[in-house]
């Protein structure tokens, strides 16, 4: 088994908290499909972050949470304006054009981060029958490069969309890392800048499985809960889902724990910037370190800390630390990048 890697916050394990709470519901019997007490509560816990108008429903993982908030923002002659590297786009295997119907119309973007010009390009062919008809924008909170989307600039984003009688939906896969990077309440960058419908993520962050489709413009919601169930997502034992969701906003856990994996990349960035082989490829705003590194180095690094390329013709790596990421991982990660790279300069020096 290889050791602790970098590869994604997906492969890191289940917090003890999360796992305690799953036993604790694992007593008796409940009620199924979510008419439980376990289930109204981690509702109502969503309710205190996001606010009382808000309207919470589990599904079991972020694909289905990004792909059924959009269902429920559309329809299937509409448009899907996104970021070119946003996972709905490049990760999630057609699901969203599959399952709604719609266009994505994608957005070339620098920092991950998509601004109005590039969104504005495609507001056209209003009212005509020939095209298809713009009516969400799906930012991701962090970005698929880690970068922060700033209050400021979702509140413009926001306002951008309502007066093009448009929606905004966030993809917060990793929402958690974002407010630690924000200094923010969940509600005070989603809620009160005019989100409307966003997909709340915790299994990057500790959970072990099950996401959350949040919306916050409760009339999205009428009938949502047959569009869940078409899409195989009511889960029947939903008290377990739930049980993680009350843990991970239980004493603030889940900002501790994104705020510990942020921490970590920023250690990282800062020991492997001592480094002069290897450069920082983009800022280091939540819990992703990217890098290009020597590919004399990749393939023996990668078999003992498995990483991805994120643009593997120029050896750009991206590194994603955890919630039980430790210094010593990282320091014995940075070591055996040194080691490698000293190994390489002496088969050089002795050719």
């Amino acid at each position: 088994m290889n050791k602790k890697g970098f590869a994604s916050d997906n492969n890191s394990g289940i917090h003890p908290n999360i796992l305690k709470a799953i036993e604790q519901a694992n007593v008796a019997h409940a009620i199924a499909y979510g008419d439980d007490d376990l289930t109204r509560a981690a509702q109502q816990t969503f309710k205190q972050h996001f606010g009382e108008n808000s309207e919470t429903f589990f599904v079991f993982n972020g694909t289905a949470a990004n792909v059924l908030s959009l269902k429920a923002a559309t329809q299937s002659f509409n448009a899907i304006i996104c970021s070119e590297l946003a996972h709905i786009n490049a990760d999630e295997c057609c699901a969203p054009e599959f399952f709604t119907g719609c266009k994505l119309a994608v957005c070339p973007t620098v920092d991950g981060k998509i601004t109005i010009p590039e969104i504005q390009k495609h507001i056209k062919g209003i009212g005509s029958q020939h095209h298809a008809q713009p009516k969400v924008v799906s930012i991701s909170q962090p970005t698929e490069l880690g970068t922060v989307y700033t209050l400021d600039e979702i509140k413009e984003i926001a306002e951008f969309a309502h007066a093009n009688d448009m929606l905004l939906h966030i993809d917060g896969a990793r929402l958690a890392n974002a407010a630690v990077a924000l200094n923010m309440d969940f509600a005070k960058f989603t809620t009160d800048t005019g989100v409307d419908v966003l997909s709340f993520g915790g299994t990057k962050n500790g959970m072990m499985y099950g996401e959350a489709v949040v919306f916050l413009n409760n009339q999205l919601a009428e009938n949502f809960m047959y569009t869940r169930k078409q899409a195989m997502q009511l889960a029947s034992k939903m008290r377990f889902v739930a049980a993680q969701f009350i843990a991970y906003f239980s004493n603030n856990q889940c900002i501790e724990t994104a705020a510990y994996a942020n921490k970590m990349a920023k250690l990282l960035e800062a020991k492997i910037k001592e480094i002069p082989q290897i450069k920082i490829t983009r800022k280091v705003e939540s819990n992703a370190v990217f890098a290009i590194i020597p590919p004399e180095i990749c393939e023996d690094l990668r078999k003992e800390y498995f990483f991805y390329f994120w643009d593997e013709n120029n050896y750009e790596v991206r590194w994603m630390c955890s919630f039980d990421t430790t210094e010593e991982d990282i320091c014995n990660f940075v070591e055996k990048i040194k080691m490698l790279l000293d190994n390489t300069t002496h088969k050089i020096q002795n050719k």
